[in-house]
């Protein structure tokens, strides 16, 4: 339908490798926005290589080439494609493959509202015009998903060009299967433990609860140490690969190690 799609959700919950997965699937290029405050259209959409520009002109008055040249005429030679330094969002619109590529535009709510309103003109009709060289139009709309942690709203206008859907962290069967896949050398009874303390730890109102990311991570910590059978000792030692901040892992230990997993192992 030629749409793009907005993911929006919790930091972590797997949002970019929806894009990472699709392009895999489909065999099409991923190509990264990262968005951030300050972001503009030298960064994401297109540059001209000025250092390149210099070096063509001073080649061209020591060549003697220069001379005798309109300054129409040198200055089309200035902007020419080769010139050209294509930003993520102009390589997604000018691919030349086969399959459509995946164009990812990671974070969009840590742009600026300005920019916002810049990439739903871009993509109204998949296009970009360069005032040197004329309109780029893509032959076949890349695949475009638009990742949001919601830390601020992303614009109604925005939203309307796109489909939305809210992604959830994953229920513990899912993630267990998600830490099987991931990381293999995890037993089922560890991955069954992660999965749970991760759900527990996810209602407790911290500051930055544990997404897939660092499931994954603090599984492959308790193997790395020779953990199998998760007991107090072994989370306490290993906390810091599952909560990446400091009033997080107090408020864990105040919880009681201990009670976490008791609560998690009713039997």
């Amino acid at each position: 339908l030629k749409r793009p799609l907005l993911l929006e959700g919790e930091a972590g919950v797997g949002k970019t490798e929806v894009a990472k997965a699709l392009a895999a699937a489909s065999g099409g290029k991923l190509i990264r926005l990262q968005c951030y405050e300050g972001l503009d259209a030298a960064q994401a959409v297109y540059e001209w290589d000025y250092a390149k520009q210099l070096l063509h002109l001073r080649a061209a008055e020591a060549t003697g080439a220069a001379q005798g040249l309109e300054t129409k005429t040198l200055e089309d030679e200035m902007y020419q494609e080769r010139f050209l330094i294509r930003r993520p969002l102009m390589q997604a619109l000018a691919s030349e493959s086969g399959t459509p590529p995946v164009l990812l535009i990671d974070e969009v709510d840590r742009a600026d509202d300005e920019f916002e309103a810049f990439l739903l003109e871009i993509l109204s009709d998949y296009s970009v015009t360069v005032p040197e060289l004329g309109t780029f139009t893509a032959e076949q709309p890349p695949v475009v998903i638009i990742t949001s942690n919601r830390t601020r709203d992303v614009h109604d206008a925005l939203k309307r060009r796109c489909f939305y859907h809210w992604v959830e962290h994953p229920g513990v069967e899912r993630e267990i299967e998600i830490l099987r896949l991931r990381a293999p050398e995890v037993s089922l009874s560890l991955a069954r433990d992660v999965a749970l303390v991760a759900a527990e730890l996810r209602q407790m109102g911290l500051y930055k609860p544990p997404g897939v990311a660092e499931t994954i991570d603090w599984a492959e910590a308790l193997v790395t140490v020779g953990v199998d059978d998760l007991d107090e000792e072994a989370f306490a030692s290993t906390i810091s690969a599952l909560l990446k901040y400091r009033e997080d892992q107090q408020r864990a230990s105040a919880r009681g190690f201990g009670d976490i997993l008791a609560l998690v192992r009713p039997g």
